[in-house]
């Protein structure tokens, strides 16, 4: 059953919430959260992930954000609370907005983005990320890092790099291999370089301001929304991980490794 028709409840301050975005239409993987893991549905998996991390985190609510009226169905059968949202949203960001506006969370709420498709993420990174921000009152954003583990990682375009100032601030995120070491012909060693995960946590007052913000050039060039936050002046803390991240699923091979840790 779909909440959207819900009045809003009166929320207390500082409330901390994990918000599961579910797209049906994957451009690789197209109904990927209905996939078939170890007997479940993948998006089945990921919510039961949350529900781990709620009694540690605290989480006062679990929500999937989908725009699939199939996938709200299947998230029903195993009890999960749905948001159903638009399928016009270019952006993950864009489709959190929605919910933030579907249940008028108050602005110092803290929201977990936890992706429909990251079944392996560990819970002390879903805590580590809430706590990051709560203790960062002046950034809109907090995400992690891990360092990059090879060359080759180095130069893989769908490794996502961040470089950070010495306050742990993002100074830019890049597809490219950054930051680049000019004076060397061979690079032996990249453990000056760190990887991006793809795990968030927002403040609500910040994602009802994305809502409104322009997409820019670089977020266009890189295909990364985060930089859309950062062109209009929204800071981002990245951590270190303290637990590397687990498998993702983006095709068919992710599908069969991801099974096989479920099954072990």
């Amino acid at each position: 059953m779909s909440i959207n028709s819900f009045v809003s409840e009166e929320i207390s301050a500082n409330k901390t919430v994990l918000v599961i975005p579910a797209r049906f239409a994957s451009t690789r993987l197209p109904g990927k959260p209905l996939r078939q893991l170890a007997g479940k549905p993948m998006i089945q998996h990921v919510y039961e992930r949350a529900l781990d991390a709620a009694s540690t985190v605290g989480f006062d609510q679990i929500i999937v954000a989908t725009d699939n009226k199939e996938i709200e169905d299947v998230c029903d059968n195993f009890g999960a609370s749905v948001c159903m949202t638009a399928t016009s949203h270019e952006t993950g960001s864009d489709r959190l907005a929605e919910v933030v506006s579907v249940f008028n969370w108050p602005d110092d709420t803290i929201i977990v983005n936890l992706q429909g498709d990251e079944p392996l993420t560990p819970i002390s990174s879903l805590k580590q990320v809430a706590e990051n921000l709560a203790r960062h009152p002046h950034v809109s954003i907090a995400t992690l890092a891990t360092p990059i583990q090879s060359i080759d990682e180095y130069h893989d375009a769908n490794v996502v790099k961040v470089v950070t100032d010495k306050h742990g601030l993002a100074l830019y995120f890049s597809r490219a291999p950054v930051p680049f070491e000019r004076d060397k012909e061979e690079i032996n060693s990249v453990s000056f370089a760190l990887r991006h995960i793809g795990i968030y946590a927002y403040r609500a007052s910040y994602l009802r301001d994305f809502a409104k913000m322009e997409p820019c050039q670089l977020e266009q060039l890189e295909k990364l929304e985060q930089l859309r936050a950062m062109w209009h002046g929204a800071k981002i803390h990245v951590d270190i991980a303290q637990e590397m991240p687990g498998h993702g699923v983006d095709t068919e091979a992710d599908l069969a490794a991801v099974e096989k840790v479920l099954l072990a």
